[in-house]
């Protein structure tokens, strides 16, 4: 007798145009909430440290918030990998946004009591939504076909930058809001930080159904089970650890690379007599250069391959870092140019790494390892920004560049080795 789970399935093997239109129906879901989540991201780390500064009375614990919400985000990414492995994304991606959001309001409640510890708690359970925010983009290559993965994770993307460039934006009218219903101005866009991630969770939660992952899962054990085509117009995909390997060593070192370089710059700046306004249009095109490209990126990396963009991110991340080296200090241009780079190199390595782990894992681990990879990542981020300061006041920024440079060629070995390995092996 056939079960309700196979009749469920047999209706996307029937209809290759339902199972198309189910995942479209996931990259708007998952776009949607990624608009909500990159404000909510974006306009809590604008002010966190200028928010402890204020409580603690010390700049000395400024950086406290972005260790503590980074802490919480690497935590968080085992928790949603392993709840939307075990009960799908639905389940996992609004449990993380749900625990960001309460997150944010506990900082806000910690402002408004001038309470450190319900500070410290807050942050960590902040970071949450970071942690979810980033894993969204698997979501979208859970029903995509191979040629379409890469695109699929650039679209959510595309869609974090709204939102990304819309929080900061916010940061003075949310200012202005609390102190008009009589709370800290820091703790305003905390505000806008807890609700955006709460209704991020509550898009994911409403409307990411039926559940992107469940079916894939089911749809690949149906076409095992019955020795049908693979109605994704794949070949059969395999478990490979040098694969997961490659895409997370790619993802890691890009993320290192561009959070030490990145956080310096405006310090490098500084002492060079630039002012807020030339920072702040640095890092403007900065950010634009990590999320706009994302659409024509994902295009090439389905194209060309996850392997050879991966080459090219290394060599577009060591452009950008013997660039930042080089330049004269005084020269906005040349600062520009490689910050837009290594933006670039950055977006060009987090969707080719994503592609990679996509293809090298199978239904019955992807998630759990997808989670695992973003600690990885989390982790890196929050070394990156520690040890840059560490570097720049042991040596120079110019040093820290170079250092960032010769990391990135450390991308192309350790992708080429992965692409010649020819062992794969499918493991529950």
């Amino acid at each position: 007798m056939e079960t309700k789970t196979d009749q469920s399935v047999q209706t996307y093997i029937d209809s290759p145009e339902k199972l198309k239109k189910l995942y479209r129906r996931v990259i708007f879901v998952a776009s949607l909430s990624q608009i909500f989540g990159g404000a909510g991201l974006a306009a809590g780390i604008t002010v966190g440290a200028l928010l402890a500064q204020q409580m603690l009375g010390t700049a000395a614990y400024a950086g406290m918030p972005i260790a503590l919400f980074t802490l919480g985000s690497a935590a968080a990414a085992v928790l949603v990998g392993r709840l939307s492995q075990r009960y799908g994304r639905r389940l996992g991606l609004t449990t993380g946004f749900m625990l960001g959001g309460f997150g944010g309001l506990g900082v806000v409640l910690a402002a408004v009591l001038n309470s450190l510890p319900l500070l410290v708690v807050s942050m960590l359970i902040y970071g949450a939504g970071t942690a979810t925010n980033l894993q969204t983009r698997y979501a979208g290559t859970d029903l995509a076909a191979k040629n379409q993965r890469a695109k699929a994770v650039s679209i959510i993307m595309v869609s974090a930058a709204f939102g990304a460039f819309a929080g900061p934006n916010l940061v003075g009218v949310m200012g202005e809001f609390a102190l008009s219903i009589g709370i800290p101005a820091l703790s305003g866009p905390f505000l806008l930080s807890g609700t955006a991630f709460l209704l991020a969770g509550l898009v994911i939660f409403l409307w990411l159904r039926p559940d992107p992952f469940l079916i894939a899962k089911a749809i690949e054990a149906y076409r095992e089970e019955h020795k049908q085509e693979d109605v994704f117009e794949d070949a059969p995909q395999t478990y490979s650890k040098n694969g997961v390997a490659a895409g997370a060593a790619i993802m890691v070192l890009t993320q290192l690379i561009m959070i030490a370089i990145m956080t310096m710059t405006p310090v490098h700046m500084g002492h060079f007599g630039h002012d807020l306004g030339d920072i702040g249009l640095v890092i403007g095109i900065h950010i634009g250069a990590m999320y706009l490209p994302s659409l024509f990126t994902g295009i090439l990396v389905d194209k060309f391959g996850a392997t050879a963009m991966s080459v090219i991110a290394g060599a577009t991340l060591t452009t950008a870092s013997a660039l930042a080296a080089l330049a004269p200090g005084e020269s906005l241009i040349s600062i520009i140019l490689a910050l837009a780079l290594l933006g670039f190199g950055w977006n060009i390595g987090l969707i080719s790494g994503t592609t990679k782990v996509v293809d090298s894992t199978i239904s019955d681990n992807r998630a759990r390892i997808q989670g695992n990879v973003d600690v990885l990542i989390a982790l890196s981020g929050a070394s990156g920004g520690v040890l840059s300061g560490i570097v720049v006041a042991g040596s120079s920024y110019a040093v820290l560049s170079l250092a960032g440079g010769v990391l990135s060629l450390i991308l192309i070995p350790i992708i080429l080795w992965a692409n010649r390995s020819k062992s794969a092996s499918k493991v529950v």
